[in-house]
């Protein structure tokens, strides 16, 4: 990242994702790399220099337990606990780091990632209390549970998943391993002001195409309304399949539940 890097660490943490328009920097619209970067330059003295890279580009809304940036420094932390400390008491309410650690300068953040968990917060029936909003989408009606159970299994595997791509281009590769993928009752996330029933949609895999969580998770609700098949979840996953899937689902439901990278 330039010759005048000379210490690399990486960061952890964990966010509110409502009031974000995700992480990249975007003009005049508050990004989390916007006010992260803004607070640490408030921590360093001026003649600190740094920068900092996201493990991904996250879509607006969408929070996290566990995401994580590097941060390429001039000069080492003379004491890593207490710039970390410093940084959560300057960041804002909805933004904290969880740990810290020096990494060498061939750690690559976005291409040593091995493995990201993500969770879809949902409910259906009636509309939920507002104050559910954030972290828990609901689909107004009915919903065939079951059968939307049956077709979360198919997505695990190695499959083609191009129709489950917002705007796919012609050379991109869209094939990829999802190594775990379920929809099961929400046992982590609690609140009073919740739906009684709240449910979860859980993937995991290397990495993931813009929208592919969100878009799964759209072709699944279809499933429950009736409006699509499991034969239709079947086919959607071989590269000749000629549609791409539209339903792109509320981004506030999403989790980045963990990010896992190379051994440090």
């Amino acid at each position: 990242m330039g010759a005048s890097h000379r210490a690399f660490y990486l960061v952890k943490i964990s966010f509110l994702g409502h009031n974000y328009h995700g992480w990249q920097k975007q003009p005049y619209l508050r990004t989390l790399h916007d006010v992260i970067n803004k607070t640490i330059k408030y921590v360093f003295d001026d003649g600190v220099v740094f920068k900092i890279l996201g493990a991904s580009r996250t879509d607006a809304q969408v929070s996290a337990q566990d995401s994580a940036f590097e941060l390429f420094l001039s000069e080492p932390l003379s004491d890593e606990r207490c710039f970390l400390d410093d940084l959560n008491r300057n960041l804002p309410q909805d933004i904290r780091c969880t740990s810290i650690s020096p990494v060498s300068k061939d750690f690559n953040i976005i291409q040593d990632s091995t493995s990201k968990s993500y969770r879809y917060y949902f409910a259906f029936g009636e509309k939920s209390h507002p104050f559910s909003a954030p972290l828990i989408t609901t689909f107004l009606g009915p919903l065939d549970l079951k059968l939307m159970k049956q077709g979360a299994k198919l997505f695990q595997g190695t499959h083609c998943f191009r129709s489950y791509c917002y705007k796919p281009k012609p050379d991109s590769q869209y094939t990829r391993t999802i190594t775990h993928c379920k929809i099961e009752t929400n046992q982590r996330l609690k609140a009073n002001f919740f739906p009684e029933k709240t449910y979860v949609f859980e993937v995991e895999g290397k990495g993931f195409l813009r929208h592919q969580v969100r878009l799964m998770m759209g072709a699944l609700v279809r499933l429950g309304k009736g409006e699509r098949t499991l034969e239709d979840i079947k086919m959607s996953l071989f590269d000749d399949y000629p549609y791409n899937e539209t339903f792109v689902v509320p981004a506030t439901g999403l989790v980045l539940e963990s990010t896992e990278f190379k051994t440090l």
